[in-house]
C-alpha cells in the first residue's frame, strides 16, 4: 500500500503564480495530500467549484484526473473546448501528468437521477485505497467512477460501528459501505443493488481486500420487493446503510421512486429488519428534500451531515445523513 501512496506526486515552490485556478488547484492539493499520506488515501477532490468562471470538481484518482464541467443549461452537453485546454494545460503543469490521464465528465441539470449510464465500453479498470481499502475504479465507461468520494467519511463512521456486527446495505452500488465494514471486523455483511454490472463490480472490490464472499452477500434484486422478503425470513441486522437515488425510473422497478414521497416506507421496512439498539444510516444528495422525524417516533434520529462532510469537499449541501437509532 505504501508504494501506491508514496506515488502521490510533489508540487515545487516557485511557480507562477500568475492563475487563481492554479493557485487554487496548489492549495487544495498540498492541504489535502497530507492528510492522505497519513491515512493512506490516494483518491480525493482537488478541486471544487470554487471560482465562478471554473464550474468544475476535479478528481484525483491514484495518478489519473476526473474532471466534472458543471453545465450551467440543460442544453450544455460538453464544456467549452477552451476550458477543457486551460484545464488539461494546468493539470499537466502543476501534475506534470499527461493529457490522455484527464478523463471528462458533463452534469447536467436534466441528469438529476443517480443512473446507471454506460458511456463506453473500455473495462479499464485501476485500483485505489481509501483509509487503507482498495476500490477498483473505472474513469471511461461510466458517468460514475465505481466510488462516490463525498461519503469517504460516512463509510468511515460505519466501519468505526462494524467490528462483530451484521451491516445490510441498500442501494449499495460497488458496496463500498460493505467492503469497509467488513475490513473494520463485521461479521456478516448483505449488499443489494438491482445492477448486474455494479454487484459483479462489488464482489470484485470484497476479493480485491481478501474478503470471502460467504460471509458477505451480494444480492441484485430491487431494493423495495427485498425489503418485503427480508422481513418475512426473519433475519435481523446491527447496521443498515441506505443511500438511495434521488429518483430513479429504471425498468428494473415496478414503479418510479421518489425518494422525498418512498423515504418514508423505505425506513419503516428497514426497521423491521434492526435489531433493538441498532443504527440505519440514511443519506441523500437531494437538495429539496425534508425530513419529518415524527413518523418514526420509536427511534432517536440525529442528523449528522457536517460529521460525514470530507476535507477535501467544499460544498456543504453535498449529501445530507441521518444516524436513526431504534429504541424499541
Amino acid at each position: 500500500m505504501d508504494e501506491i501512496l508514496i506515488s502521490l506526486p510533489e508540487i515545487a515552490d516557485g511557480e507562477d503564480k500568475s492563475s487563481p485556478l492554479k493557485n487554487r488547484i496548489r492549495k487544495n492539493y498540498r492541504h489535502v495530500r497530507k492528510w492522505a499520506r497519513r491515512t493512506k488515501t490516494n483518491c480525493f477532490r482537488i478541486y471544487d467549484r470554487e471560482i465562478h468562471q471554473y464550474p468544475l470538481a476535479i478528481d484525483y484518482y491514484a495518478g489519473r484526473f476526473c474532471a466534472q464541467y458543471f453545465a450551467r443549461s440543460r442544453d450544455d452537453d460538453e464544456p467549452p473546448e477552451d476550458l477543457k485546454e486551460e484545464i488539461t494545460q494546468t493539470l499537466c503543469a502543476i501534475f506534470g501528468t499527461q493529457p490522455e490521464l484527464i478523463y471528462w465528465r458533463t452534469r447536467t441539470k436534466r441528469k438529476e437521477t443517480r443512473q446507471y449510464e454506460k458511456l463506453g465500453e473500455s473495462r479499464e479498470f485501476f485500483t485505489v485505497l481509501e483509509y487503507g481499502v482498495k476500490f477498483k475504479i473505472n474513469l471511461f465507461d461510466y458517468l460514475d467512477s465505481g466510488l462516490f468520494l463525498d461519503h469517504r467519511e460516512t463509510r468511515k463512521i460505519v466501519a468505526s460501528l462494524s467490528d462483530g456486527k451484521k451491516l445490510l446495505n441498500l442501494f449499495a452500488y460497488t458496496c463500498s459501505f460493505s467492503v469497509h465494514a467488513a475490513m473494520a471486523g463485521s461479521i456478516f455483511t448483505k449488499s443489494v443493488d438491482m445492477s448486474n454490472t455494479y454487484t459483479e463490480w462489488g464482489k470484485d472490490n470484497f476479493v480485491l481486500n481478501s474478503l470471502s464472499l460467504k460471509n458477505n452477500v451480494v444480492v441484485r434484486a430491487d431494493c423495495l420487493k427485498f425489503l418485503d422478503e427480508e422481513i418475512y425470513s426473519g433475519l435481523k441486522y446491527d447496521l443498515i446503510v441506505i443511500d438511495p437515488p434521488t429518483i430513479s425510473r429504471s425498468k428494473k422497478m415496478d414503479q418510479m421512486f421518489d425518494i422525498q414521497i418512498d423515504y418514508i416506507m423505505l425506513i419503516s421496512k428497514a426497521l423491521k429488519l434492526l435489531e433493538r439498539g441498532g443504527v440505519i444510516f440514511f443519506s441523500t444528495n437531494s437538495r429539496k428534500f425534508t425530513f419529518e422525524e415524527s413518523f418514526f417516533p420509536s427511534c432517536s434520529i440525529i442528523e449528522i451531515s457536517h460529521k460525514t462532510l470530507p476535507i477535501d469537499f467544499h460544498d456543504p449541501k453535498i449529501h445530507r445523513c441521518w444516524k436513526i437509532e431504534r429504541n424499541a
